[in-house]
């Protein structure tokens, strides 16, 4: 895999099309320790992943450079939930792309999705995060295998990681000031895989938990600052070190800062939501699991 810098640590020059995602969002691309209502880039060796010698001696080791560069976040709000939002017409990422390759640049670029779906009443927001690769991704590496995997493979790997960086006591209690979560294993996820991407739309609310934990965060967001990194876990001893996917900082969001846009379906009422769900399946990196 090609070790693509995030933007604060690249010293090379950053594609037209992935500057314009970086700084098209509905939310904008702000500075790291000061930025208000948007995203920045976290330095990876905040976060800890697994190292070299994890399954010998439980030991992690700071996550360095992320694998691919982040491009963006959108912060959406529709009348139904919004799925497969990189295959819309009016998805402006993959719009920057298609534009660029219609000029003969960026035939190999790959962009990695991850959607965030999160009921509020009679509304729906989605918290999207876009990271990009102008490189084929490597034959044969983890995340190779995670990209061309099924479905079943995906949800016992793909692992969130979160720290909180600001917000009041009972945030930090309810989210935890670090953490970590297989995705697919404590919530509905569903994927979406076309020529050049590959979106993980997550639904928040196929847990009562994580839908109320939900809820309590974005009534205190604009208060808020969270890293949200992903990661491929590793889960045998010829896969580590773990690499970070790529990450960003939500910077005290505003609820107001949400772009409306059209949902292509009507909305569905949801059946079935697991009520502990999001407690069953942490990864073994959770705050006090193996740690």
């Amino acid at each position: 895999m090609c070790r693509t810098q995030s933007p604060h640590r690249s010293s090379g020059v950053t594609s037209d099309w992935i500057s314009e995602s970086i700084n098209s969002g509905s939310l904008r691309h702000v500075d790291l320790q000061v930025g208000t209502n948007g995203w920045a880039s976290p330095p990876g060796d905040l976060f800890s992943l697994r190292s070299d010698n994890y399954f010998m001696k439980r030991q992690k080791s700071p996550a360095g450079d992320y694998l691919l560069s982040p491009a963006g976040m959108d912060w959406l709000k529709s009348n139904a939930k919004l799925d497969n939002v990189l295959s819309r017409a009016d998805n402006r990422v993959m719009h920057a792309l298609r534009k660029a390759q219609a000029r003969g640049s960026s035939l190999k670029s790959f962009v990695f999705a991850v959607n965030l779906q999160i009921p509020e009443g009679k509304e729906h927001h989605s918290a999207v995060f876009y990271f990009v690769t102008e490189e084929p991704v490597q034959t044969g590496s983890l995340f190779y295998r995670f990209i061309n995997g099924d479905d079943g493979f995906r949800n016992q790997r793909l692992k969130l990681v979160n720290r909180i960086i600001k917000g009041p006591w009972v945030v930090k209690k309810a989210v935890g000031n670090h953490g970590a979560c297989l995705l697919g294993k404590a919530l509905n996820c569903n994927y979406h895989k076309g020529p050049n991407y590959l979106e993980i739309d997550v639904n928040i609310g196929s847990s009562a938990i994580a839908k109320a934990i939900s809820q309590l965060v974005l009534g205190y967001v604009s208060s808020v600052s969270i890293d949200m990194g992903f990661v491929v876990e590793a889960q045998e001893e010829e896969e580590l070190p773990e690499r970070l996917i790529g990450a960003i900082r939500v910077c005290q969001m505003e609820m107001s800062s949400a772009t409306i846009v059209e949902s292509l379906h009507a909305p569905i009422m949801e059946r079935g939501v697991g009520l502990a769900k999001v407690n069953h399946h942490k990864s073994d990196d959770d705050v006090g699991v193996n740690a």
